[in-house]
């Protein structure tokens, strides 16, 4: 099984300044993490996409293509591409270009996002939400596998015996998953053209999306599509360390994110019951020791059957060395022990 780490750039706030820290800063700091997890053989990194000011990413690939600058064996993906507001020729020129500056190492997470505000900053109506993802997945994915592209839409200028240059290495073909929180209709359409798929779980009891992954089973191989070949992974919130005290305070962090996006969306104030509800075995919340993440990871494994469990990690901004210590400790204490 393949082990994950992946990101937002979540930009904390000063309440004294009335700032949110730096970007620059923090993409530097990424790179700087991307480093250490190639190092200690962390097998993907995934960078998200947002374009708000608490998040420091809008552009996954350019990051990306820094970290494969050095780096030598992760792969590189994104998580997601928020592919409804994202030119689907644009998309493949972007990560195939990346596949060749990391020798193959680019793949492309595809999904709608969990925040809107793509839509109107590029020009799109969020009347045909449903309807701009399939279209341009559907280009996407065409692109992908043929290199003379002939297609028509109703929302994009349709193309005509055309070729998207440059070709990625494994004969112009980009690994691309989709990426879910849980909606069965996208987890059939991922289970019908045969994508490995990605769920995102957050919340919640994670046994509770097992009839969904049984579900893409099921409907990968009724599609007929080979069964050795499936690859299904898990997204949830993840930190590590080996002092208690730095788990407990990792609170203050997640709550500070939970707050800020809960205000817009009417949740209630985040509450240490439900962090620690959260930690526990049956939680979604994989933050703790090594041995305490590990052993939810194989529990993960146990009930999902998963490829890939993808450990997302900076939530609420940690800082620097806090983040390089879970990193390190990700990959040479966790890593190790989901293994044996």
């Amino acid at each position: 099984m393949e082990l994950g780490i992946g990101m937002f750039g979540d930009l904390s706030f000063d309440q004294t300044t009335g700032k949110y820290r730096d970007a620059g800063v923090k993409i530097r700091e990424i790179l700087e993490q991307v480093k250490v997890m190639d190092e200690v053989g962390i097998d993907v990194f995934a960078m998200g996409e947002h374009h708000r000011p608490d998040y420091a990413v809008s552009s996954p690939e350019i990051v990306l293509a820094a970290a494969a600058s050095i780096t030598k064996n992760i792969k590189l993906a994104s998580g997601v591409t928020v592919l409804s507001s994202s030119e689907p020729v644009k998309v493949y020129e972007d990560f195939s270009t990346l596949d060749l500056i990391s020798d193959g190492r680019a793949e492309i997470f595809v999904g709608r996002g969990s925040f809107i505000e793509s839509f109107p900053l590029y020009g799109y109506s969020l009347n045909d939400y449903e309807q701009l993802f399939d279209e341009k997945l559907e280009l996407l994915l065409k692109i992908n596998s043929e290199e003379n592209v002939s297609w028509s839409g109703k929302l994009r200028a349709p193309m005509q015996n055309q070729t998207v240059y440059p070709r990625a290495k494994n004969d112009g073909k980009l690994s691309i998953w989709r990426a879910v929180g849980g909606t069965p209709q996208s987890v059939l359409s991922a289970a019908q053209l045969g994508m490995p798929l990605v769920v995102a779980i957050i919340g919640g009891m994670p046994i509770q999306f097992k009839n969904l992954i049984e579900f893409y089973k099921q409907e990968y191989q009724k599609a007929g599509h080979d069964v050795s070949k499936m690859q299904i992974a898990i997204h949830s919130h993840t930190f590590v360390s080996d002092d208690q005290n730095v788990v407990d305070g990792y609170f203050n962090n997640y709550k500070s994110q939970m707050d800020r996006i809960g205000a817009s969306r009417g949740w209630a104030p985040y509450t240490k019951a439900q962090y620690d509800g959260g930690r526990n075995k049956d939680g979604a919340l994989f933050i703790g020791s090594p041995a305490e993440v590990a052993g939810k990871i194989e529990y993960m494994k146990e009930i999902f059957g998963i490829t890939r469990f993808i450990g997302h990690m900076d939530v609420g901004d940690p800082a620097h060395d806090v983040m390089m210590k879970s990193i390190e400790l990700f990959g040479e204490k966790v890593k190790p022990a989901i293994q044996n």
